[in-house]
C-alpha cells in the first residue's frame, strides 16, 4: 500500500500571491504626477524648460526648438541675453551647480538658425483682425502668438527696422545682428503685415486704428530717458546714454573725448560703459548700487571688469562742472536700498564719503519712461506707466498693453512673456465674442496617460539626488578682453554639441516622469505597473509605503492619504 502524499505547510504556497489584497493595509497611495519645475515657475515665459531638455538629451533638436517656441519665439536671442532667474530656481543648485538653462537654449535655437527652421503656418484663420504697436520684444512676440491663433495681425512700428530695445539698445557685442534677423523674419514669414516708420501720432490715429481692428497691442516700448537735475543737457559734454547707444549700435559712436563716466549700475548703462571702451574711450562706471546689488547680470559687470573699465559702486554723482579743459565730478559715497516697488529705492550719503572724479563728458543711463501722451488720451495710467491688470488688459476699450510700456521688469524675457500674456487673453476674449472654444486656454504642456496634473512645484527634496552623481555645469566660453575689444564680435561663446548633450543629461526632469522604471523595480509588492504609455498604481496590493516615491528620480510621484 503506497503512503499519502505529505500535507503542504500552511506557510508555503505553489500558486500566486493574488489573493493575498495587502492593499488594505495602507493609510496613503502612491500617484504618479505631472507638477512644474522650479525653473518654469521662474521663467519670464512659463518655458516647459524640462521638456525641451529631455527631447535635447534624445538628439530630437527639432522637437525641443517646437516646445521652446511654443512660449518664446527668439531661443537663440533669449540664449544669449537672458537674465536666466530660472537658473537661480534650479533644484540642481542645491546638489551641485545649476543647469546651464540658458546656454542650452542658445544651442538650440541657433541649431534651427543654422538649419532653416521655419513656423508652420496657423491650422485655422480667422477673420478678427489685431494691431500690435510696436515692434520690439513685446509686439513680436504678440504678433506670433495671434498669427499662431490664425488672427490677421497688423504690425505697426515707428522705426524703419523691427527689433526695438534687442536692435537699437543692446549691443551686437552681445546678440550677432544675423541672429535677430533670422528669428524676427520667421515671425513676418508667418503673414504678419509690418507697417515701418509709422505710429498713431494723436487720438484721432488711435482711433482709427482701434476702428479698423478688433483688439490693439499697445507695446510701444519705454522712450523718454530719465535725466538728473543736477546736469546741464544742454552742456556738449552730457549725453543720454539710451541716444548714445542706439547711435553706436549703428556704427556712429558720438565722440565725446577720450574719458568717459557712464552713471548707472544697470544692464544698458553696461552696454553703453563697453560699447565705449569699443570705441577707443577710457571709462568708468559711477554706480548708486554696491557691485553685488547692481541690476546688470553678474557676467556683465564681470567682462566689462576684464576690458579694463573701471567702476565706483555704491557711489552718487552731487554736481559737475567745466574747468582747465576737463569736467569734475563731485561726488559722495552712499547707502543703497531698493524699495518694496520695482525701481524705488532711497539713498543715505556716507558723512566723510565725498570724492572727485575727472572726465571729458558724462553719458547718463539711469531708465527710460513711456511717452505716455504719444498713445492718446484713452489709457488709464499708473504713475509712469500705462495701467494694466494681469493679463495685460488697460481698462480701454479692447486694448491691451505689454512690455516696457506698461512694466518696470525691464528685461527682454520679461517683454515676451508680457506680449504673450496679452496675445491669449485677447484670444479668449474674441473667442467669447464669437462664441468659439478657446484653444488656447489648457495647459500647454504635454500630459501623459494616467498621470495627475498637480500646481505646486517640485522641491528639491521630492528628488532622489542619490541617483545623480556629481557633474560639473558646462563651462561658460567667451573671447578673451583684447580679442573681443579688437574685433566686435560677439563676447560670449555657445556650447559645442558634445558640450550640450552633457549638460541635458545633468536635468532632474522635475516633475516630469521620464519612464525610467524605477518605481516598478523598486516596488516590494509588484503593485506598480506599466499600462497605455504610462503607469497603474495597483491599488488591490499597494501598501503605501511611499519607497516608490521616495526613489523617483524626478519627482513625479506623490502620496495621496486615504481617509477609510
Amino acid at each position: 500500500m503506497n503512503a499519502s502524499p505529505a500535507p503542504v505547510p500552511p506557510t508555503w504556497t505553489t500558486t500566486t500571491t493574488e489573493s493575498i489584497r495587502t492593499g488594505t493595509w495602507r493609510a496613503a497611495l502612491p500617484r504618479h504626477v505631472q507638477a512644474p519645475s522650479p525653473c518654469r515657475e521662474a521663467c519670464p515665459v512659463n518655458g516647459d524648460i524640462a521638456e525641451w531638455i529631455g527631447l535635447a538629451r534624445d538628439r530630437d533638436f527639432r522637437g525641443a526648438w517646437e516646445v521652446l517656441t511654443r512660449h518664446n519665439p527668439f531661443p537663440a536671442i533669449a540664449g544669449r541675453i537672458c537674465h536666466h532667474p530660472c537658473e537661480t530656481a534650479c533644484n540642481r543648485a542645491g546638489h551641485d551647480e545649476s543647469l546651464s538653462i540658458c546656454r542650452l537654449e542658445r544651442f538650440v535655437g541657433d541649431h534651427a538658425i543654422e538649419r532653416g527652421w521655419s513656423f508652420e503656418a496657423p491650422a485655422n484663420e480667422r477673420d478678427e483682425r489685431v494691431a500690435v504697436v510696436g515692434g520690439g520684444p513685446a509686439g513680436l512676440s504678440a504678433a506670433f502668438q495671434l498669427r499662431r491663433l490664425g488672427y490677421r495681425v497688423t504690425l505697426v512700428e515707428a522705426r524703419g527696422a523691427l527689433g526695438g530695445l534687442m536692435r537699437h539698445g543692446i549691443p551686437p557685442y552681445r546678440l550677432a545682428r544675423d541672429v535677430l534677423d533670422a528669428e524676427i523674419a520667421r515671425i513676418v514669414a508667418m503673414g504678419v503685415d509690418v507697417r515701418l516708420n509709422e505710429s498713431p501720432q494723436d487720438e484721432a490715429g488711435w482711433a482709427k486704428l482701434r476702428a479698423s481692428h478688433d483688439a490693439v497691442v499697445v507695446a510701444a516700448g519705454a522712450q523718454k530717458p530719465r535725466r538728473l537735475a543736477s546736469l546741464d543737457y544742454g552742456k556738449a559734454w552730457v549725453a543720454d546714454g539710451a541716444a548714445w547707444l542706439e547711435a553706436a549700435n549703428a556704427g556712429a559712436a558720438p565722440a565725446l573725448g577720450r574719458r568717459l563716466v557712464v552713471v548707472g549700475g544697470g544692464s544698458a548703462a553696461l552696454d553703453v560703459a563697453r560699447s565705449a571702451r569699443r570705441a577707443g574711450h577710457d571709462v568708468t562706471i559711477l554706480a548708486l548700487e554696491s557691485r553685488s546689488a547692481m541690476p546688470a547680470q553678474r557676467e556683465e559687470v564681470e567682462e566689462a571688469l576684464e576690458e579694463r573699465i573701471a567702476l565706483v559702486d555704491g557711489a552718487m554723482l552731487v554736481r559737475a562742472a567745466e574747468g582747465a579743459g576737463e569736467v569734475r565730478l563731485e561726488c559722495v559715497r552712499v547707502r543703497f536700498s531698493a524699495g518694496a516697488r520695482r525701481g524705488s529705492f532711497t539713498v543715505a550719503p556716507v558723512e566723510g564719503g565725498g570724492f572727485e572724479l575727472a572726465a571729458d563728458a558724462i553719458v547718463t543711463s539711469i531708465g527710460q519712461d513711456p511717452d505716455l501722451g504719444a498713445l492718446g488720451p484713452g489709457l488709464p495710467c499708473d504713475g509712469a506707466l500705462v495701467a494694466v491688470d494681469a493679463t495685460g488688459a488697460t481698462g480701454a476699450e479692447r486694448t491691451w498693453a505689454a512690455g516696457d510700456v506698461s512694466s518696470m521688469a525691464r528685461f527682454v524675457t520679461d517683454a515676451v512673456g508680457q506680449g504673450k500674456r496679452a496675445a491669449f487673453a485677447i484670444h479668449a476674449t474674441l473667442c467669447a465674442r464669437a462664441g468659439t472654444p478657446d484653444e488656447a486656454a489648457g495647459p500647454t504642456h504635454t500630459t501623459r496617460p494616467r498621470t495627475t496634473l498637480r500646481e505646486a512645484s517640485v522641491p528639491l527634496e521630492a528628488i532622489a539626488t542619490h541617483a545623480y552623481p556629481p557633474l560639473a555645469r558646462a563651462a561658460s566660453r567667451r573671447r578673451g578682453a583684447d580679442e573681443r575689444l579688437a574685433s566686435g564680435d560677439e563676447v560670449q561663446l555657445g556650447l559645442e554639441i558634445e558640450q550640450a548633450l552633457a549638460e541635458t543629461t545633468r536635468c532632474f526632469s522635475c516633475g516630469t516622469c521620464v519612464s525610467c522604471d524605477t518605481c516598478v523595480a523598486v516596488c516590494p509588492d509588484l503593485a506598480i505597473e506599466r499600462a497605455d504609455g504610462g503607469y497603474r498604481v495597483l491599488g488591490d496590493y499597494c501598501k503605501g509605503c511611499g519607497l516608490c516615491v521616495a526613489e523617483c528620480p524626478t519627482g513625479a510621484m506623490d502620496m495621496v492619504e486615504e481617509a477609510r
